[in-house]
C-alpha cells in the first residue's frame, strides 16, 4: 500500500500523520508558526507520499504554508470540505458545507469507532477542545444533528484577564468549591465547558448514561476526568476522520 499523509490545520496547533500498510507509520504535532520548517525536521526521513489530505480551519496563510512544504515530494494537498452525507453520517447543518471540516471529519471518526465498536452504536457527542471548543451531537442514526461552539479555557480566561480589573491571570487548579480567585477563574471555566458537554449529552438521548462522549484537542486530557463517563480521548481523532472520508477503511 502508497503511503498517505494525513493533515489537520487548526487554529493554533497542526496534526499530521503518515499511514501506510501497517497503520500509522509516524504522527506529529506541531505550532502553526513552525510549519516552515516541517519538511527540513518533522518530514526530513519520511518516505515519500503518494497524496496528501487534509483539514484546514486556519485560513489561507496557513494553507500556503503547508503547500510549500509539500513541494519536496511535488504533492498538492486535497483540501476536504463538509458534504451532505459521507462514512454513514449525514450532515444536517443549515449549509452543510459551512460546518467546519475539522468537525466533519471528527464526526465521521466517531461513528466509524462506534460501528467497529457496537452492533447498535449509541448516539455520541463529538468534542474538540483546542483554541475554541466544539460540541457536537451524532444521534444514533449517524445524523449530525448540530453543535456549539464557544471559547476554551485559555481564551475565557484571557478574556476575563483584558476586561476585569481585578481578574487578572494566575495559575489555578480545579475545584469543587473554590476558595480563592485563582481556583475560582480557573474552575468556573472548567465547569462552563463540562456543563456544556453533559447538556449536549442530555439532549440528543434521554438515556444521557449511554451516550459516549470522544474528546480531542489539547485540553482532551484535563477535561476529561471531570466529565460522566463513559469519555474515550482520541488525540488524533481528526486525522482518523480525514483517513476515513479519504477511501481508507477502517482497521479490522
Amino acid at each position: 500500500m502508497s503511503h498517505l499523509l494525513v493533515i489537520d490545520v487548526g487554529n493554533s496547533r497542526m496534526k499530521w500523520g503518515l499511514h501506510g500498510a501497517r497503520g500509522w507509520e509516524a504522527l506529529g504535532v506541531t505550532p502553526n508558526s513552525d510549519i516552515g520548517t516541517l519538511a527540513l525536521r518533522d518530514w526530513h526521513n519520511l518516505p515519500r507520499p503518494v497524496r496528501a489530505v487534509g483539514v484546514n480551519v486556519a485560513g489561507e496563510a496557513a494553507r500556503v504554508r503547508v503547500e510549500g512544504q509539500l513541494t519536496r515530494w511535488r504533492l498538492v494537498p486535497e483540501w476536504l470540505v463538509a458534504g451532505e452525507s459521507a462514512c454513514g453520517v449525514t450532515n444536517r447543518y443549515a449549509r452543510p458545507a459551512q460546518l467546519g471540516a475539522d468537525r466533519w471529519a471528527a464526526l465521521v471518526a466517531a461513528r466509524q469507532r462506534s460501528l467497529s465498536a457496537e452492533l447498535f452504536p449509541p448516539a455520541c457527542v463529538v468534542v474538540n477542545a483546542g483554541t475554541a471548543v466544539t460540541i457536537d451531537a451524532l444521534d444514533v442514526d449517524g445524523v449530525f444533528r448540530g453543535g456549539l461552539i464557544l471559547p476554551g479555557m485559555w481564551l475565557m480566561l484571557q478574556a476575563l484577564a483584558e476586561n476585569t480589573a481585578a481578574l487578572k491571570p494566575q495559575p489555578g487548579e480545579f475545584r469543587e468549591f473554590p476558595d480563592n480567585t485563582a481556583d475560582a477563574i480557573h474552575s468556573g471555566a472548567m465547569q462552563a465547558i463540562c456543563g456544556a458537554i453533559e447538556q449536549m449529552r442530555r439532549r440528543i438521548d434521554t438515556d444521557a448514561a449511554q451516550v459516549r462522549i470522544y474528546l480531542a484537542g489539547g485540553a482532551a486530557a484535563e477535561i476529561a476526568p471531570h466529565l460522566n463517563p463513559p469519555v474515550e480521548v482520541v488525540d488524533y481523532l481528526v486525522l482518523e476522520g480525514v483517513l476515513a472520508l479519504a477511501g481508507v477503511p477502517p482497521p479490522g
